[in-house]
This record gives C-alpha cells, sequence and structure tokens, in this order.
C-alpha cells in the first residue's frame, strides 16, 4: 500500500513539473526581456510587462495542450489502475 502512494506522488510530482514548467519559463524568458526593453528605453511602466507574459503564457499552452492533456490521461490512469487492483 505504501509504495502505491509514494510512486502515485512521485508522478504526481513530475507531472505537476511536467505542466508547469513551459509556461513559466515562456513567462521568464518575455519578461526578461521585456525588463532588457524598458531598461534600455527608460521606460518604467508596470503595466507594460504584464500584456505579453498573458499572450505569451495562452500561445504556448494552447500550443502544448494536448501534450499537457496527455500526461494529465497518463497519470489518472496510473491512479486509477492502482484503485482498481486493490479491490478485494
Amino acid at each position: 500500500m505504501p509504495e502505491y502512494i509514494t510512486l502515485i506522488g512521485r508522478e504526481a510530482s513530475w507531472t505537476l513539473l511536467y505542466l508547469m514548467a513551459p509556461p513559466i519559463l515562456a513567462a521568464l524568458v518575455v519578461g526578461l526581456v521585456v525588463g532588457i526593453i524598458q531598461a534600455a528605453t527608460s521606460v518604467n511602466e508596470m503595466t507594460l510587462s504584464f500584456v505579453p507574459k498573458i499572450v505569451v503564457v495562452f500561445l504556448v499552452m494552447g500550443l502544448l495542450g494536448p501534450l499537457m492533456l496527455d500526461r494529465c490521461r497518463v497519470l489518472f490512469g496510473l491512479v486509477f489502475e492502482r484503485i482498481a487492483g486493490m479491490a478485494f
């Protein structure tokens, strides 16, 4: 029983990392680029960095959505398989 829990916990952690890394890295890169442009032009508008980040995050999630859903399907399949295996 504890091995099921650690296996599912490990897979859930890897799935979370797999799902969140691309949008977060894309937002980080866009924020860095916008910050460099703002520093070079001396434009310090706070809202200027939010719009490109939101657009890029939505684009990344739209492009990688099928892969993300497939990864979730694999995790849920593992969970349901383990639950079915615990039936007496």
